[in-house]
């Protein structure tokens, strides 16, 4: 049983009736049985909690930071009407409003409430509980009780990135040759014969069919397709981190969703694997295959490969950089290229990768992309007091030692990436196209 906010005003509107009375006792007394004979009254003709029962319908998944509609539906399967006052719990993060929905369900209807959540977390969101309450007709008393309407929602990655497709995509037609002539890359694919014009290599010159035509011709290539490419995450402690408006691992995320678009576009095939001191995540490579991938198939890599990372969290661990690369090369024995989303410290690089690069750098093109903060150059520049000098010395330490391990990493034939959040995911897809265009995949 619950007691309404209307009965309470009643009850206050009664008192005085009670001080002002010439006998306050007797006046009392009946204000008192009136009052609970009303309560009564209404909650014998309050519709039935047991009767309701509850359904939603509305996506099950969307990006971070779009707002998503959705429907809960009431039905009441009781004798009487139902006037309802329905409060909706989801977690905080799911941004769900309204949180309290009023209707009156005639018995055997339905009712739909529109709902609208902004999630600001990725991941799984469902709802607790449903708590309702059927008021009687005089709105004094009613019945409460609780439901369960099942339903996940799973929040993707936003992929704000995006806004750097059509310029990848550009360079990526510019490399194919759709755009510009088409150029010998080192390990490209042979694609035609074309007549020879001043400027061409000599070493493309293919003298078989210059002495078959009696014109010096050349041959054309285009980067190879169908080839692998593994994004490995660390989600160890350093991708908790915050640079900006998110994490680490949120910047790792967007980066992959950029890269995997355009080389899916590419015909390439992508891979995922997340990995700390364990396994998190193993994707196997997948794609469309020569073809291309602005079928369903591309779509739908890019699809698993979305959703699989919308539930990856950072652990609080330390990453085994070893038990990585083990990971890595059990996963593939296809050379591909291994883009390794970590972070540029001493632990990281000296301790972890650098002892396990030769097993994995001999298999296959490596490149370690780095999420560089740019609060280091701000507090380097900073001299407008004691604080801020040590503030600087130590940003310069810092920003030394991402130098001196990202030599190191290069010496050992791994590209590197060093770039703040603004630039992170689009340099990552630019080194993967520069790769390409060079044969080196």
């Amino acid at each position: 049983m619950a007691i309404t906010g209307r009965a309470a005003a009643l009850a206050f509107a009664l008192t005085i009736v009670v001080l002002v009375a010439p006998a306050p006792w007797a006046a009392l007394e009946v204000t008192d049985g009136l009052l609970v004979v009303a309560v009564l009254v209404d909650l014998a003709l309050a519709g039935s909690v047991r009767g309701l029962s509850f359904s939603r319908s509305g996506p099950g998944a969307a990006r971070l930071g779009e707002p998503v509609a959705m429907v809960l539906s009431v039905t009441n399967g009781g004798r009487r009407p139902a006037r309802v006052r329905i409060r909706d719990a989801w977690p905080p993060s799911a941004g769900m409003s309204p949180r309290v929905i009023t209707a009156t369900v005639p018995p055997g209807e339905r009712r739909r409430a529109e709902q609208r959540l902004r999630p600001t977390r990725r991941g799984d969101r469902h709802p607790f509980r449903i708590t309702v309450r059927c008021v009687g007709p005089l709105g004094l008393a009613g019945r409460q009780g609780r439901h369960v309407a099942d339903w996940r929602l799973r929040v993707l990655p936003p992929f704000s990135s995006r806004r750097h497709l059509p310029a990848a995509l550009a360079r990526l037609r510019e490399i194919e040759g759709e755009v510009a002539v088409r150029g010998r890359g080192q390990g490209s694919e042979f694609d035609s014969l074309r007549e020879y014009v001043p400027g061409d290599d000599a070493r493309a010159i293919d003298w078989r069919a210059t002495a078959r035509r009696g014109t010096v011709a050349v041959r054309t290539y285009r980067p190879e397709r169908d080839r692998q490419v593994i994004c490995v995450l660390d989600t160890g402690r350093t991708s908790a981190g915050r640079v900006g408006d998110g994490t680490r691992l949120d910047h790792y995320l967007d980066a992959t969703l950029l890269l995997a678009t355009v080389a899916t576009r590419a015909g390439d095939r992508v891979g995922l694997l997340a990995h700390d001191a364990v396994a998190r995540l193993t994707l196997t490579p997948t794609g469309s295959g020569p073809g291309g991938a602005s079928g369903a198939s591309g779509r739908g890599t890019l699809a698993r490969l979305t959703e699989a990372m919308a539930t990856l969290e950072p652990a609080l661990l330390e990453a085994d950089q070893r038990a990585t690369v083990a990971a890595i090369l059990r996963s593939t024995r296809r050379r591909s290229l291994v883009v390794l989303f970590t972070e540029l410290a001493p632990a990281v690089v000296e301790e972890g990768l650098i002892p396990a690069l030769p097993a994995i750098a001999s298999r296959h093109t490596v490149v370690v992309a780095a999420l560089r903060d740019p609060r280091l150059a701000e507090l380097a520049a900073g001299r407008a007091d004691a604080g801020a000098v040590y503030a600087a010395a130590a940003a310069e330490r810092t920003l030394g030692d991402r130098r001196r391990l990202s030599a190191l990493l290069r010496r050992n034939g791994v590209e590197v990436v060093d770039a703040g959040p603004g630039t992170f995911a689009p340099t990552v897809t630019d080194t993967y196209l520069t790769l390409k265009a060079a044969g080196r995949l």
